[in-house]
């Protein structure tokens, strides 16, 4: 396979995304401003974000999905949908997606990266998290449920009522949609895991 620019790579994921957000925006019939509102980040950062300007954080995004009816591993699988070769699954249809290690949309920040590991709206949406959080961020809530398998170092997962819960590597999570939860790391090295998320189609 050709070789992939990464920083490239990065500013292809970035205009995608930023496409995937617009175009959804404009279907659920919200203006900058509503999104705004809803999200409660500024007008000027998310028209940055739409052209591809600028990258959110996972807390961002997670805001901007919820606002969309959608959550965050939809919106980087779909992202992938327009991206260009160096980014798109190697099949895409309808019945099969084949991500190789070097294609899939990814998000990359100063705490770690996410990288969705099928391309389009699937029934469940898989993604790789490496992750050097070591506080916890603002709750997360979807209507989907969550798996988590954690394949290095030891990862800390507050599931609020449900409890706190420390995962090390092989040990798995399940939670039903509506669990309010947040992660970060325990101890000096990142923790890589697996996330599956169940999905849906945007109507």
């Amino acid at each position: 396979m050709a070789e992939i620019d990464p920083q490239a790579a990065d500013a292809t994921m970035a205009s995608d995304l930023g496409r995937r957000i617009s175009a959804l925006r404009k279907l659920e019939g919200l203006t900058l401003v509503k999104l705004a509102a809803l999200t409660e980040l500024s007008q000027p950062f998310l028209s940055q974000i739409e052209r591809g300007k600028a990258r959110p954080s996972m807390a961002s995004l997670h805001r901007i999905a919820q606002a969309l009816g959608t959550s965050t591993p939809m919106l980087l699988s779909s992202a992938s949908e327009s991206a260009s070769a160096s980014a798109q699954a190697e099949i895409d249809t309808e019945l099969v997606s084949l991500v190789r290690a070097d294609e899939g949309s990814m998000a990359e920040q100063d705490t770690g990266q996410a990288k969705a590991l099928v391309a389009g709206e699937r029934a469940m949406h898989p993604m790789e998290f490496v992750t050097r959080l070591t506080d916890f961020e603002e709750y997360y809530e979807h209507p989907h449920a969550e798996f988590i398998y954690v394949i290095s170092g030891v990862l800390e997962v507050d599931l609020a009522d449900q409890g706190i819960h420390v995962l090390q590597a092989s040990d798995t999570l399940y939670f039903a949609g509506g669990v309010r939860h947040r992660w970060r790391v325990r101890g000096l090295w990142p923790v890589r895991l697996l996330m599956v998320q169940a999905g849906r189609s945007h109507q």
